[in-house]
């Protein structure tokens, strides 16, 4: 497929489904002038994430959208040529899910409803069942959506399906217990940054990770978007500010140098590991 230009964000998106809009234009806008023809948004990019995961208000959440909504044909839209992943809140009946779709102007190629869910997210979503991957214009990609990533079977089951990039989408805060003065001493900056390198090395993939940034209510959000490549080496990133990180590679010239000698897939003795 040759060279890849991939981009990942950090930004800021809220209540307001107008204004996350004219945001997702922008840094499409800003991705197709750089060059991207993959770009990661946010997690919860259409209508914001939960405002406090200890207690979550159940008159406060984001607004709930399903796949036909006009906000998400918009988004479509405006991704065009370009393929675009985002995160928002899915309505699914009386049911909400922490989802995230990937889009060209064709459509929604893939989408993913978030498996793991920390302390009080159950309280404002259903968890999803699965991980799949999905054919793209750019190759074969597999979603996670914040926690999800902690798990290292999330990223190793679309691996074994052939996922070339992960798009990890996140609105992953600083920690709620232990907030650090500084947001680059916290303790989830630390392990945000380490779980999408681990998840890329492990794998031997690519990796695209996003983040929100800012704050909504008592959630305070890290930002750190970066590119990995399959050695787990962070070829871009934004640091907590937003931006977006952006990267080119040739992502199945590097996946196949990567698993050169070391095949961590093919290595894999499935026999010798116990379940629960």
């Amino acid at each position: 497929m040759g060279l890849l230009r991939i981009g990942a964000a950090a930004a800021s998106f809220g209540r307001d489904l107008a204004f996350d809009l004219d945001r997702i234009a922008a840094l499409i806008g800003n991705a197709r002038r750089s060059g991207v023809s993959l770009l990661v948004l946010p997690d919860a990019a259409l209508g914001g994430y939960i405002q406090d995961l200890r207690r979550p208000d159940p008159d406060a959440l984001p607004p709930a959208l399903t796949l036909e909504d006009a906000h998400l044909r918009k988004a479509a839209t405006l991704a065009s040529e370009m393929v675009v992943c985002l995160g928002f809140c899915e309505a699914d009946g009386d049911r909400r899910y922490n989802s995230a779709v990937c889009v060209t102007g064709d459509g929604i190629l893939g989408r993913h409803r978030k498996v793991h869910q920390p302390a009080g997210e159950a309280a404002a979503y259903t968890a999803g069942e699965g991980f799949n991957t999905f054919d793209t214009p750019v190759g074969r990609i597999g979603m996670l959506i914040d926690y999800d990533k902690t798990f290292p079977e999330s990223a190793r089951t679309l691996a074994l399906d052939g996922a070339e990039i992960l798009a990890c989408l996140s609105a992953w805060p600083t920690s709620i217990t232990n907030r650090a003065p500084k947001m680059a001493q916290d303790r989830q900056s630390r392990l945000f940054d380490l779980y999408d390198q681990a998840r890329a090395a492990e794998n031997q993939i690519v990796l695209a990770s996003s983040n929100q940034t800012g704050a909504l209510g008592r959630m305070r959000f890290l930002g750190q978007a970066k590119v990995v490549g399959p050695g787990g080496d962070i070829l871009a990133r934004t640091w907590s500010k937003a931006g977006l990180a952006v990267a080119d590679l040739d992502v199945q010239a590097e996946i196949a140098r990567a698993r050169l000698v070391l095949d961590h897939l093919d290595d894999l003795r499935p026999d010798a590991y116990r379940s629960r």
